[in-house]
């Protein structure tokens, strides 16, 4: 049995103190009790910190090494630990549960072919970027209006904090101030074009851009250079509500916008016309709101990590009673939200929903007992895997073949969005980003960085080294530092240009 207890700075947190016999001797029991074959086993804990997340507290993941299904049988490699079953423990609420049972109870399901599990499922076996989680996440910001009207707050409030650090006034005027010494030097050399663009991903509701914006009128007016007339901002988002509401905001400077609906991993199915003509892409927290798979490397073998939404049964039959409907039915109740969206969900299902405000109180519902299962699917090599369209997976193995054991993301939205973006910028012209990035893909093997949950939507940390490694490939400097303008955040900053 291998055993990885990764949650080492709690071990000695005064606040909440962890011991690693009450958190693994529960399970070492259960194991011991059952039938499992442990030279087969390996046991993770994990502290996982989004308390809104998909996980249990004890959950098994197979690990399909041999065939199993539709799965291709795979050849066994030298030297490879060829094991069949992960137990993965949420250290942060082992002591809120009986380990021991419920690594009972998952060990008994397990070995009768998950059919006494508990969970109904929602969909079959898949990368998990193409999980339902993601349609749940694309909902919400679709129909953002209903769900911030049945919460009574505006979803900028569920982030850390209560605000996004990409209003920060001071990041403004220093990032407005490196725009116009680059600019100034274009136009001594009668090089700067007419037009200044400036374009935003992810938009939100449209704060950051009016920071901006009244950050450069007032350092322009400083400047005297005359940048202000001839800037145009283009605020782009997937959600129509939020682009409203962020034309509102930014009223003031409405000749100096344009704004547009775009789907953030295809940027340049919407703005290709600004090919080498950006000056700035300004991305804020866009990132680690894209679908993305997992890889892993156990035991000399590459995986895939494979999931299955589902909900567990006892809220099933909660769902059940809150809409008049029978268990059974509440699987393509589901489906059919995610299709049709709340409101005309209430209109295609009146007998079990009064109006939109009971479609979302399902919807919400329903979000909040979403769970994943998830199993290792042994990949027959990087080369094959498509990571985005235009990127192999082979990019992926300075990475996961770096050393120990590890599981990473590998943000297939955000490579797409990456290597999509890059080739809109001018030649002076960077990409910025805020975002939450794993810059050393060593702290892969040290602490959980995601998916959890914000509010109605999906979070994970981001693959920082993986994007610079593609950008290195396209010719960019892909560059990180901490955020410069508030402590105490896990926010980093990319900057991706053109290598000199």
């Amino acid at each position: 049995m291998l055993v990885d207890f990764r949650p080492h700075t709690r071990l000695r947190s005064q606040k909440t103190p962890i011991t690693i016999s009450d958190s693994l001797g529960p399970v070492v029991d259960a194991l011991s009790e059952s039938s499992t074959d442990l030279s087969r086993v390996r046991v993770v804990c994990d502290w996982v910190q989004y308390r809104q997340n998909f996980r249990d507290a004890v959950e098994l993941r197979p690990i399909v090494s041999a065939g199993s299904g539709s799965v291709e049988p795979q050849p066994v490699p030298e030297g490879v630990r060829d094991d069949d079953l992960e137990i993965a423990i949420d250290v942060r609420r082992s002591a809120d549960h009986s380990l021991r049972d419920l690594t009972h109870a998952a060990l008994s399901a397990h070995a009768d072919g998950g059919r006494d599990s508990g969970h109904v499922p929602l969909e079959d076996w898949r990368p998990t970027r193409d999980s339902c989680i993601w349609d749940f996440n694309a909902l919400y910001w679709s129909a953002l209006d209903l769900w911030e009207k049945a919460t009574g707050q505006a979803y900028e409030q569920a982030l850390p904090g209560g605000e996004s650090d990409a209003r920060n006034r001071d990041a403004a005027r220093s990032l407005i101030d490196e725009l116009f010494a680059v600019w100034d030097g274009l136009a001594d050399g009668d090089a700067l074009p007419p037009e200044l663009y400036v374009v935003e991903l992810g938009v939100g509701n449209g704060n950051q851009a009016k920071v901006f914006l009244d950050e450069f009128r007032e350092r322009d007016g400083e400047h005297g250079r005359g940048y202000y007339r001839r800037l145009q901002y283009l605020m782009c988002d997937y959600s129509p509500h939020v682009l409203d509401l962020a034309r509102e905001t930014v009223a003031d400077h409405a000749e100096h916008v344009s704004s547009f609906v775009l789907d953030a991993t295809r940027p340049q199915s919407t703005l290709g016309f600004l090919q080498f003509k950006v000056f700035l892409v300004y991305i804020s927290n866009v990132y680690d709101n894209l679908p993305t798979d997992e890889v892993a490397q156990l035991g000399g073998r590459t995986y895939l990590v494979e999931s299955r939404a589902y909900l567990p049964r006892d809220e099933v039959t909660e769902l059940a009673e809150l809409v008049h409907a029978r268990p059974d039915q509440i699987g393509e109740l589901v489906q059919k939200l995610l299709r049709l969206g709340p409101a005309l969900l209430a209109e295609a299902r009146p007998e079990h929903l009064g109006g939109p405000d009971a479609a979302v109180e399902f919807w919400r519902r329903a979000w909040s007992a979403v769970r994943l299962e998830e199993r290792y699917v042994a990949l027959p090599g990087l080369d094959l895997y498509e990571l985005a369209p235009t990127v192999s997976g082979e990019a992926l193995r300075p990475l996961v073949e770096s050393g120990a054991d590890i599981r990473m993301h590998v943000n297939n939205g955000a490579v797409a969005s990456f290597v999509e973006t890059l080739p809109l910028l001018h030649p002076f012209g960077r990409l910025i980003c805020h975002d939450i990035f794993v810059t050393d893909a060593g702290a892969y093997r040290t602490g959980f960085k995601g998916p959890g949950k914000y509010d109605g939507s999906v979070v994970n940390w981001v693959n920082g080294q993986l994007l610079a490694h593609v950008g290195r490939r396209r010719g960019f400097d892909v560059t990180y530092a901490p955020f410069a303008h508030r402590t105490g955040t896990n926010i980093i900053t990319m900057t991706a240009q053109v290598r000199d």
